[in-house]
């Protein structure tokens, strides 16, 4: 019982001086996503499980163990979204042809049902884009571009881009084959799982995690060496691209994507501040089929936790908004309705403007305005109402001044 109010594991309140980060991550990307053409969707929380059983693969990890699911009272299989691109292309397929000019970005949470840690929750915020496209060189690097920009939009430095390609559905399939035969070698020393695991996806096998598994995973040929010749000069493309944007990145060939949909480039960035969960960002190029219209196009989502990490640090009160607006202090009761008007023409102005409704002690009201985080305090009590005076107290320096009521309320209208 002592539990039954507490946020869930893995699911966090956000309030306070954080809300700040989040609004400033937020609008900065807005402004970003906008200026590059991008405009926003706004897709349901809760979407048909099928929707991601078809596009991100019955074998993956999202959808075998880590979806939050439930039926409707109609018996429908429904989910909370694991990630955006799925309800994203959905919604693409269904504008038809017009959903080829379109060029999207969204922010949100998901969820995923796995184990909380560090960089990783159950509910989640992300923040991504979807440019529906035929394979093109020069529009992933497009997208790997706009990603370097909305960072360094936010002030976050000394990120690492490493970039690979999958191939296309031809090369995915005879690396699928090739590795299967390589792995052949190590059967007497995989367990069921790990067997059943390669049998699904063998492609996952080269992302896992797992310490006991990095010394096969590294005897491994690269997977490159399967792939056509299109292929290999498609990412050498992109490269080339990138290099004459400015934009550094490692050619790294172990690098895969856990999502069936990938094809291509793919890409991922990493931020040493983040620890053994250093992943900034995942992105690449994708083949739907949502519905009867397969959709190709190229995107990103970037997880805003790690972000404001990345940016902020563990440093709690590392950023505050600057001192903004007024707090209204009132002595004795007669003056709390006098000011509630002043409060009132201050935010007409379009002035930020706070005061306690209570007739509290001088001490009490400061302790509130420590709180609100005012430019200064005006002090307007029942004496300076009826003197026609107010006293403006500077919170730094415990400063203050008396003023003319009139001359200083033109005064602060002429400013604004």
């Amino acid at each position: 019982m002592n539990n039954e109010f507490k946020s869930l594991q893995g699911m966090s309140d956000i309030s306070g001086f954080e809300v700040n980060r989040w609004q400033e991550i937020e609008t900065l990307a807005r402004e970003v996503f906008l200026n590059n053409g991008y405009n926003e969707l706004r897709t349901p929380i809760l979407e048909r499980s099928d929707l991601f059983l078809h596009s991100l693969g019955g074998s993956s990890d999202i959808v075998q163990k880590e979806m939050y699911s439930l039926k409707d009272r109609g018996g429908r299989d429904l989910v909370l979204r694991p990630e955006g691109t799925a309800g994203a292309v959905r919604y693409l397929a269904s504008l038809g042809q017009a959903g080829l000019n379109e060029r999207i970005y969204y922010l949100g949470p998901m969820f995923r049902c796995e184990r909380p840690q560090a960089g990783r929750k159950r509910q989640f915020h992300q923040v991504g884009v979807e440019n529906p496209s035929e394979p093109n060189p020069f529009v992933d690097a497009e997208c790997i571009a706009l990603q370097c920009e909305l960072l360094k939009k936010w002030g976050i430095s000394d990120f690492s881009i490493r970039i690979n390609t999958l191939g296309s559905e031809e090369d995915k399939n005879n690396v699928r084959d090739r590795l299967l035969k390589e792995l052949e070698k190590f059967s007497d020393i995989l367990s069921p799982e790990q067997q059943n695991r390669i049998n699904m996806n063998v492609l996952r096998f080269l992302d896992s995690k797992d310490d006991n598994l990095k010394a096969i995973i590294d005897k491994l040929p690269d997977i490159n060496e399967f792939m056509s010749v299109e292929s290999r000069q498609y990412l050498q493309s992109v490269i080339r691209i990138l290099q004459e944007l400015g934009i550094s990145v490692i050619h790294d060939q172990r690098l895969v994507r856990g999502l069936d949909y990938y094809k291509h480039t793919v890409w991922e960035i990493t931020h040493n501040s983040l620890g053994s969960q250093n992943s900034l960002s995942g992105g690449g190029r994708y083949s739907i089929q949502s519905g009867r219209k397969e959709v190709n196009g190229v995107g990103f989502a970037m997880g805003i936790e790690r972000i404001i990490t990345a940016k902020y640090g563990d440093d709690i009160d590392y950023y505050k908004k600057e001192k903004d607006g007024f707090w209204i202090i009132s002595l004795g009761e007669k003056s709390i309705l006098e000011n509630m008007k002043l409060a009132k023409k201050i935010r007409e102005i379009g002035i930020r403007c706070g005061m306690e409704l209570e007739n509290k002690s001088m001490k009490a009201q400061l302790r509130k305005a420590d709180k609100f985080n005012p430019a200064c305090v005006l002090i307007r009590g029942e004496n300076e109402i009826s003197s026609n005076t107010i006293v403006i107290k500077n919170l730094d320096d415990s400063s203050q001044n008396e003023h003319n009521f009139n001359d200083w309320l033109e005064s602060i209208k002429e400013k604004k």
